[in-house]
């Protein structure tokens, strides 16, 4: 597990150096803790005595090094490992946004939400819960095991073989008895967030067509189940802690009667006796956040696997674009396209723009085309088939999303570097007078159907002016849900945006494809029908 999150870091080398800093200070603050003990209890037995007070100068010094040592090298720790963890959460996931925007298919929004937050997240338990205390307490366990072997061989034997059942044995346990529990909370918890993201995007259909108890039923069973995974690993987590205390409890009792016997014998010195009943004390500490340890291996082991799967770059998607050539904005031959894993939607797909042509693509709905646009956009890799387009294209999705924030941050989505003025412009290109701070609402729910659609091409226009016109539009559906009217004015816009580019409309509008040049007919994973017009 540790290999696979360094090779998630874009610096592995440096992660791996960096993560020795907070394991150092985690092994010096335990160190620090159990010392404590041993020499508290070392000076208690031995003032009890009532030596002169020089006696015991060196360790009441001690005492007071280990105990603000404790609490300073505990935060250093705390604060070096979450510094990598951070660190790291932000390199994996400006890699995950990278592969995003490069074209990583995933269907739920829900589930893509869980994995680059809650998934992500857990890398930083994964450093923070598990690689730091389990590596330290490991050193800190053989140290306190040979410190004590110095001073009764029996007693250090019977620490060290506690700390194994405590260390070991028991929290490889707690990993097996809620193994399958923390497995699917993963899981559930990503089917909790699409069914939350279902629910709260289909809100108002649901209660219009009386589904809405149906939709909460599900959302209650899945959170149902989340909670008995839950439970189990709670309970796990608890019965591993009564265990440690009661191995802790054994090796007092056990050190307490060895080293009684050594005292008889004369072969061990009184004050040692609180040394080897307080140490294995002292070392509970230490050991007993392996379980919940143990326990957060398992889920950050299936968090890991699905950030790792979510960067892996896709099979095809390097080769899903080419440079266009010269006059030609787009040119695809012999596509064939669908979802990685599934049967081809379309195949044999021939299709040529020129620039200034308009083109319309038409077929029954589920047909793929939309799957055609992700495919030309590098969304989706292509199944077969080769695709050339140009660099400089603009994209109007079926459902491009409004985002619950202004208007001038949901044009900025077209070009992040635009400024006020063009902002303004591109809003007014579209017929829109909305002021820039104007808040639009979750879904564009503060707007019209038209001026939610207005507002997405206007992303368009602000990209035109900021980085150039375009070569190539692709518009999926750019009237759907609109009335006559509405859908007219969109069109015109449509029309004025990019007089030179070519055009590719994905449409069921009769107006639409008659403003076209030509119409290209989809045949389900067949070969092409395009008559000319």
């Amino acid at each position: 597990m540790i290999t696979t999150l360094l090779r998630l870091s874009s610096t592995p080398r440096r992660s791996l150096i960096a993560l020795l800093r907070p394991i150092s200070w985690g092994v010096i603050a335990q160190v620090s803790a159990v010392g404590l003990m041993a020499v508290s209890g070392w000076l208690l037995s031995r003032a009890a005595q009532h030596p002169p007070v020089l006696y015991l100068m060196v360790a009441i010094v001690g005492v007071r090094t280990l105990g603000l040592a404790r609490g300073v090298f505990r935060y250093w720790e705390r604060l070096a490992g979450h510094d990598i963890a951070l660190d790291l959460q932000a390199k994996v996931r400006v890699r995950a946004y990278r592969q995003l925007t490069d074209g990583r298919p995933l269907h739920g929004s829900g589930d893509l939400l869980s994995r680059v937050t809650a998934d992500l997240d857990a890398l930083g338990d994964l450093v923070v819960r598990v690689i730091v205390p389990v590596v330290s307490t490991a050193f800190v366990i053989i140290a306190a095991g040979v410190a004590l072997s110095a001073i009764a061989p029996a007693a250090g034997i019977l620490l060290l073989a506690g700390s194994f059942v405590a260390a070991v044995i028991l929290p490889w346990w707690a990993g097996r008895l809620a193994g399958r529990s923390a497995d699917r909370l993963v899981g559930l918890r990503s089917r909790l967030a699409d069914e939350l993201a279902e629910v709260g995007r289909t809100r108002e259909d649901l209660v219009a067509y009386g589904a809405d108890r149906a939709a909460l039923g599900r959302l209650a069973g899945v959170d149902a189940d989340l909670a008995v995974a839950e439970r189990g690993t709670a309970w796990t987590a608890g019965l591993m802690v009564g265990l440690q205390w009661i191995c802790t409890g054994a090796v007092i009792v056990g050190s307490l009667i060895v080293g009684s016997r050594a005292v008889a014998a004369g072969s061990l010195d009184p004050v040692f006796l609180a040394v080897l009943a307080l140490t294995p004390l002292a070392l509970h500490e230490v050991v007993s956040a392996l379980p919940a340890a143990a326990l957060t291996w398992r889920r950050t082991a299936s968090a890991l696997r699905r950030v790792a799967e979510l960067i892996k770059p896709s099979a095809g998607q390097a080769t899903a674009r080419n440079p266009a050539a010269p006059g030609v904005p787009l040119a695809a031959y012999g596509l064939a396209v669908g979802w990685p894993g599934g049967r081809p939607l379309i195949t044999g797909l021939d299709l040529e723009l020129r620039p200034g042509e308009r083109v319309a693509l038409v077929g029954p709905s589920g047909i793929g085309k939309s799957t055609i646009a992700e495919t030309l956009m590098g969304s989706v890799p292509p199944l077969a088939g080769t695709i050339a387009i140009a660099d400089r294209v603009g994209y109007l999705a079926q459902d491009a999303h409004v985002f619950d924030t202004t208007v001038a941050e949901n044009v900025r989505i077209g070009a992040r570097g635009a400024d006020d003025d063009q902002v303004r412009r591109a809003l007014s290109s579209v017929d829109l007078d909305f002021g820039a701070d104007r808040l639009v609402g979750e879904f564009g729910a503060a707007v019209s159907g038209g001026e939610a659609r207005r507002l997405a091409i206007s992303r368009l226009a602000v990209a035109r002016l900021v980085d150039g016109d375009h070569d190539l539009l692709i518009l999926d559906e750019p009237t759907e849900h609109l009335d006559r009217d509405t859908a007219d004015h969109v069109l015109q816009i449509i029309r004025r945006l990019d007089e030179d580019a070519a055009v590719l409309v994905i449409t069921h509008d009769p107006r639409v494809m008659d403003s076209c040049d030509r119409v290209v007919r989809l045949e389900p994973a067949e070969r092409l029908v395009s008559p000319g017009r």
